[in-house]
């Protein structure tokens, strides 16, 4: 990484790097050709599902279209990365989609999470939750709720005033920005991971506890329900490490500014995988589906309940 500074004062500094050149070009157009294309068809796929009735189908859809508008801001990031002029406006529009589709994405893996979390500890209860009309409610209530949240923090930070991308270039960061990047953090990624382990871990305990499921089986809901949630760490735990970084460090630091900036480059572009492994969650929660229809048969033959109010 190169990357050196100069002109700095606490107020503002000046840091010259060439990650971004280097490696946001390649990077983001291997990912724009694998992500757009993969998303278009987990869409069509998962669209096909919700209309024979399925609601997780549905979260699985805002999910690709949330995936599939981060997909078409990337030729704008590598034309930034070559310094070639960009309209500010235009700019300013595609840093606001990056940001909400971390945030939406991490909503709707959340949503995704507790639907699988209700079908298989309390198959016999909150069917209505899982129907497709309340899953279509809630991912849009996530949509909103998001926006209207990333709308209010960008405002604290003062960054609509003017070119929302030149107030992100300003480094060191402001301490306004800092207390966002922290609400960022614990909003956009703690609460979701928080959420999804316990919705997992709460899974496997049920499995675990049932006498009429095989360990095949049951290791296979583990491996599946691990892969999910892997991914979702390994796509933003670092970008969210250097955030913290910055947020506790950087303000009035040019020093830190200058050392975390060419991490903040690769992590910033390695969140780009969340969207690209998206596609995968289909295929993943697809088969984990199928699974819980074998799992819930074999419950209810075994539930005495279930057969006498049947």
């Amino acid at each position: 990484m190169n990357t050196t500074f100069s002109n700095g004062t606490a107020e503002n500094c000046t840091v010259y790097s060439s990650v971004d050149q280097q490696m946001y070009p390649t990077a983001y157009s291997l990912f724009f050709i694998v992500s757009f294309p993969a998303n278009l068809l987990s869409l069509i796929a998962a669209w096909q599902l919700m209309k024979k009735g399925n609601g997780m189908a549905t979260y699985l859809i805002f999910l690709s279209v949330s995936d599939l508008l981060y997909a078409i801001t990337l030729p704008v990031w590598i034309e930034q990365a070559l310094k070639r002029d960009i309209n500010d406006g235009l700019c300013s529009t595609v840093n606001v989609i990056m940001y909400n589709s971390f945030y939406v994405g991490s909503g709707l893996l959340c949503c995704i999470s507790v639907d699988r979390y209700l079908a298989i500890v309390y198959p016999f209860y909150f069917h209505w939750v899982r129907e497709v009309c309340t899953a279509v409610a809630l991912s849009t209530a996530v949509c909103i709720l998001e926006v209207v949240l990333h709308t209010l923090l960008l405002f604290h930070m003062e960054a609509l005033q003017g070119s929302l991308c030149l107030y992100e270039q300003h480094i060191p960061i402001k301490p306004a920005a800092a207390l966002v990047f922290l609400v960022r953090i614990i909003v956009g990624f703690l609460i979701p991971v928080i959420i999804m382990s316990f919705c997992f871990q709460q899974i496997m305990q049920s499995l675990n506890q049932s006498v009429s499921i095989l360990e095949e089986e049951r290791r296979r809901v583990h491996l599946l329900l691990l892969l999910l949630l892997l991914t979702y760490i390994a796509s933003f735990l670092p970008y969210q490490t250097v955030m913290l970084l910055r947020a506790l460090l950087e303000p009035g630091s040019c020093k830190w500014a200058t050392q975390l900036r060419g991490a903040y480059f690769v992590t910033s572009a390695l969140t780009t995988l969340n969207s690209t492994l998206d596609p995968i969650l289909y295929c993943l929660i697809n088969t984990s589906a199928r699974m819980e229809i074998k799992i819930f048969k074999k419950i209810t033959e075994s539930n005495p309940w279930f057969e006498n109010n049947t």
